[in-house]
């Protein structure tokens, strides 16, 4: 991947491991026979250890590590630098990050050095009963992945999951979802666009639509690797397209929007003044001539100047 100047970026799985033997309670929560050999102290007594109870919630059926443990922060951080020094990933991504204190994610990080580091704090959005219809104001959602940031000392971004809850209803129909009380953005990328990870899909969720919203807008986009080399060549080549224009017009993470439209059929946005863009079946174009359409599909349309 170096030699292709691709960053790697490797999956951090440090919540939860199942252990090599039977331990304390015939739970499999000891690690003998490999470099970490750790007994069941590094379990959390919550998932059948003889460990502190977790700080997060718990990964249901596997024993979940306890961190506040400095034989095991010791071993996690030796193994880091190895990931970073002799296998050469620069990239990290902390899995099921609700389970753990983020304050360990900062020590990981200022201890390893990865060039970026992501966080996948999932949380379930807010929805209205009796029907549990997705609530139109997602603020609390998103002050609680901005919370973990400023927990990890700001050191990681986070996986923006308001963004993704909100969108996969907002193309239903619903793009009035898409521009909060403010008038901005109502995900994490409407409040720190610099940490916000957008997405539409990934190895546990559902959701098809949304590239042109996220690869126009502030955050740090990213590609589901089944959308881009599995769907055929004309998704393929839809996402390319898009992806050319965000290099090209220089829209980034902390780019500013401008949203000039947002009603049941129609999304509009104006990104740095560089790039316009509608989503949905209703008719729209930016009015000052300059403006050049540069790609469209179904239900949606980009122009740059």
């Amino acid at each position: 991947m170096h030699q292709h100047k691709v960053r790697a970026m490797a999956d951090i799985v440090i919540n939860h491991r199942v252990g090599t033997a039977r331990g304390h309670g015939g739970a499999y929560n000891r690690y003998d026979g490999i470099p970490m050999s750790w007994d069941e102290r590094a379990v959390t007594s919550c998932s059948g250890g003889l460990g502190s109870r977790s700080y997060g919630e718990n990964f249901h059926g596997v024993p979940n590590i306890d961190h506040s443990q400095a034989f095991v922060r010791k071993d996690i951080i030796g193994w880091l630098k190895w990931l970073r020094k002799t296998i050469g990933f620069q990239d990290f991504r902390f899995d099921f990050a609700k389970g753990y204190d983020p304050k360990f994610v900062k020590e990981y990080v200022e201890e390893s050095k990865p060039v970026f580091s992501v966080g996948d704090y999932w949380d379930n959005c807010n929805y209205a009963a009796p029907d549990y219809r997705l609530d139109y104001n997602q603020d609390s959602h998103r002050q609680r992945i901005i919370n973990w940031i400023d927990k990890t000392g700001q050191v990681s971004a986070a996986f923006d999951f308001t963004t993704k809850g909100i969108l996969q209803e907002a193309v239903k129909g619903q793009l009035w979802r898409l521009r909060d009380s403010q008038g901005k953005p109502p995900g994490v990328l409407g409040w720190w666009p610099s940490r916000a990870v957008t997405f539409i899909e990934n190895h546990v969720t559902g959701s098809t639509q949304g590239y042109v919203y996220i690869l126009t807008h502030p955050g740090i986009p990213t590609i589901f690797y089944d959308h881009f080399y599995d769907w055929g060549n004309s998704y393929h080549d839809q996402i390319v397209k898009l992806m050319d224009i965000r290099c090209r017009q220089d829209i980034h993470s902390r780019s500013k929007i401008k949203i000039l439209e947002a009603r049941s059929n129609l999304y509009a946005a104006n990104i740095d003044d560089k790039v316009c863009m509608k989503i949905g079946d209703g008719s729209w174009c930016p009015s000052d001539r300059e403006w050049i359409l540069t790609t469209s599909g179904n239900r949606y349309a980009v122009w740059h100047k």
